[in-house]
C-alpha cells in the first residue's frame, strides 16, 4: 500500500466505514455497493488472461487509427466525401455515451458477461462494416462498432485493476498504455497496406479472427466470483436511454457544430438546448432509480470528482497535439504524412515509460501530487510549442512531443490508479466508466472549441492579408495548403505563417486546460487518496 495515501478516515472526512468509502457487502444498495463479492486474497491473473486483455484493447485501439489511411479509397469506392467525417465521429459518439452504461452493467452483472457481449458486438460491427454498400450503411455500421467498443474500453480498465493489487496496478496499466502507443505507430502503417495492396474491407475483416480469439480466450480463462441474482437491483433503462440520449445530442453538436452549419444557427442551438433540457430530466430520474446509471455519489465524492474534471482537461488538451501537430508538421514544417506522423508518435513512446515508472514517485508524495508534478510539466511543454522560432525545425516539435509524453504519463495513469482504488468491486465499473466519459466528452468539447480558435485565426489573418492570391473563404485553406505551389510564394508563406500562429494559438488553449487540471487537482482532489485495503490485507 502506498504510505502516502490514506486507508483510515477520509481527508474530507468522512470515516473509512462510511457507505461512501467502503464496499462490503451490506451497505445501501443505493450507493451502488450492495452485492459486492466477498474479498479473497488477490491471485496473479493467468498469463492467459492478461494476454486477452490486451487483444481486446488492441481491438479498440486498431480501430481508432487504421481507418484513417483508407479513407482515400473508401470514399472513391463507396463515394460519401462530405459526410466521411462520420466514420470517426459516429464511432467516437457510440463509445462515449455508452460508457456509463456498460459501466453501471458490470457492476450489476460483472465484467465477464459485459466483456463477452461487447466483443460479440464489435465483431458483428466489423463484419457488417465490410459488407457495407455505400457511405451511409459504413457510417451506420460504424455506429454498431462503436457499442461494442464502449463495452471493451471501459471494462477492461476495470478487470485491470480488479485483477491486481495496487502494488501491481502499474504494470498492467503501462501494458495497456504499450498497446495503445504500437497501435498509434502501427494503425496507420497497416491500414495503408491493407488499402494498398488488399482492399479497404480488410481493415474491418482483420478484426474477425482478433475478436474471436479473445472471445474464446476470455470465455475459457476469465473467472469471476458468482453473485447472487437476488443480491442485484433492477436495470435502470429509462437512465440509460436518457444518458445515451442527452450524451448523443451533445456530441452531435459539438461535433457539427462549425462544419456543417454556424455555431449561433437554429441547428446548433437548438441541438444544444434539448441537450440541456435532457440533461435535467436525466438528473431528475436518475435521483429516483434505485441504481441509476450515473449515480450521485461520483460527483459527491471529492477524489471522484476531481479525477473526473482533470481527466476531462486531459482530453480537451489532447486535441492539439494528437489533431492539429499532424496539421502543422505538414502544412508548416513541409513534411510528409510519414515525417509528420512520426513528429507525432514520439510522444506514444514516451508515455507508457513514464507511466510505468509513475509508481516510484507516487508511492513517495502520493497520486494527487505526482499527478500535479505531471500535469504542471505539461503545461509549461505546452507553453513552449509557441516560443517555438518560425520556421522551426522538425526535431523541435519532435522534442516537445517527447517530453509532453513523459509528463501526461506521469499524470493519467496514478489518477486511474488512485481513483479505482478508492472503490470496492461493486462501485469501480461505474468509477472508471465516469472517468472514461468525462475524457471523451473533454475531448469532443476540445476538437469543437479548439478549432473554432484555429478558424477565428486563419479568418482574421485572411481578412488582414496584405498580399493577393489567398484563399476567399476557410473551406478553400485545405486545398491550398495541400497545392501552395499554386499559389503565389508571397501568399503561400503568409498562409503558412497564418497556420503556424493558429497552432500557437491551439497550444496556448491546451496550455489554459493543462492550468485548469492543475488547480482542479490543487483545490478540489484531497491532499490523500482514500484508498482502500486490497483484498486478504484487511
Amino acid at each position: 500500500m502506498a504510505a502516502a495515501e490514506s486507508t483510515g478516515a477520509s481527508p474530507d472526512g468522512t470515516p473509512a466505514g462510511h457507505p461512501d468509502h467502503t464496499s462490503g457487502a451490506g451497505v445501501s444498495a443505493k450507493d451502488g455497493t450492495a452485492g459486492a463479492p466477498p474479498r479473497k486474497p488477490a491471485a496473479r491473473p493467468a498469463a492467459p488472461v492478461v494476454a486477452s486483455l490486451m487483444l481486446g484493447m488492441a481491438l479498440v485501439a486498431l480501430d481508432s487509427t487504421i481507418v484513417a489511411t483508407a479513407v482515400p479509397q473508401i470514399v472513391g469506392d463507396l463515394g460519401g466525401f462530405s459526410v466521411f467525417s462520420w466514420l470517426f465521429s459516429g464511432y467516437l459518439l457510440a463509445v462515449t455515451v455508452t460508457l456509463p452504461v456498460y459501466g453501471k452493467l458490470s457492476d450489476t452483472f460483472g465484467r465477464k458477461p459485459v466483456l463477452l457481449f461487447g466483443i460479440g458486438l464489435f465483431l458483428v460491427g466489423s463484419l457488417l462494416c465490410a459488407s457495407a454498400w455505400n457511405m451511409a450503411a459504413l457510417i451506420a455500421f460504424r455506429l454498431v462498432q462503436g457499442l461494442g467498443g464502449g463495452a471493451l474500453q471501459g471494462t477492461i480498465q476495470t478487470l485491470a485493476a480488479d485483477l491486481y493489487p495496487l502494488a501491481e496496478r502499474p504494470r498492467i496499466q503501462a501494458r495497456m498504455s504499450s498497446v495503445w502507443a504500437t497501435s498509434a505507430v502501427a494503425g496507420p502503417a497497416l491500414g495503408g497496406l491493407l488499402a494498398s495492396y488488399a482492399h479497404w474491407r480488410w481493415i474491418f475483416l482483420i478484426n474477425l479472427p482478433l475478436a474471436g480469439l479473445a472471445l474464446w480466450m476470455i470465455s475459457r480463462h476469465l473467472k469471476e466470483p458468482v453473485r447472487s441474482p437476488a443480491r442485484r437491483g433492477p436495470v435502470d433503462w429509462a437512465g440509460a436511454l436518457g444518458v445515451f440520449a442527452c450524451g448523443g445530442l451533445l456530441l452531435f453538436a459539438l461535433v457539427q457544430g462549425g462544419v456543417a452549419w454556424p455555431w449561433l444557427s437554429a441547428p446548433s442551438l437548438g441541438l444544444l438546448c434539448a441537450s440541456a433540457v435532457l440533461a435535467a430530466v436525466v438528473v431528475r430520474v436518475e435521483r429516483r432509480a434505485e441504481e441509476p446509471i450515473l449515480p450521485g455519489w461520483v460527483w459527491r465524492r471529492r477524489t471522484i470528482a476531481a479525477v473526473n474534471l482533470a481527466l476531462g482537461a486531459l482530453g480537451l488538451l489532447m486535441v492539439a497535439p494528437m489533431v492539429f501537430m499532424p496539421t502543422y508538421a505538414q502544412s508548416v514544417l513541409g513534411l510528409g504524412p510519414v515525417g509528420a506522423g512520426l513528429v507525432m508518435s514520439v510522444m506514444t513512446l514516451s508515455w507508457p515509460v513514464s507511466a510505468a515508472c509513475s509508481q516510484h514517485v507516487y508511492r513517495r508524495i502520493g497520486f494527487r501530487n505526482t499527478a500535479a508534478v505531471g500535469i504542471g510539466l505539461a503545461a509549461l511543454i505546452l507553453y513552449s510549442f509557441t516560443l517555438l522560432p518560425y520556421p522551426a525545425r522538425p526535431w523541435q516539435p519532435a522534442l516537445i512531443m517527447l517530453l509532453l509524453g513523459g509528463a501526461l504519463g506521469l499524470f493519467q495513469l496514478p489518477l486511474i490508479v488512485g481513483v479505482q482504488s478508492t472503490v470496492g468491486w461493486a462501485e469501480r465499473g461505474t468509477t472508471t466508466a465516469s472517468v472514461l466519459f468525462c475524457r471523451q466528452v473533454g475531448q469532443s468539447v476540445g476538437a469543437a472549441l479548439l478549432a473554432a480558435v484555429a478558424n477565428a485565426t486563419i479568418a482574421a489573418r485572411l481578412a488582414q492579408a496584405p498580399v493577393p492570391g489567398l484563399p476567399e473563404h476557410l473551406d478553400d485553406v485545405a486545398e491550398a495548403l495541400e497545392r501552395p505551389e499554386l499559389l503565389p510564394g508571397a501568399a503561400a508563406d503568409y498562409l503558412r505563417e497564418a497556420v503556424a500562429l493558429a497552432v500557437e494559438h491551439i497550444f496556448l488553449g491546451a496550455t489554459a486546460a493543462a492550468v485548469a487540471a492543475l488547480l482542479v487537482l490543487l483545490l478540489v482532489a484531497p491532499r490523500r487518496f482514500p484508498v482502500l485495503p486490497d483484498p486478504g490485507q484487511e
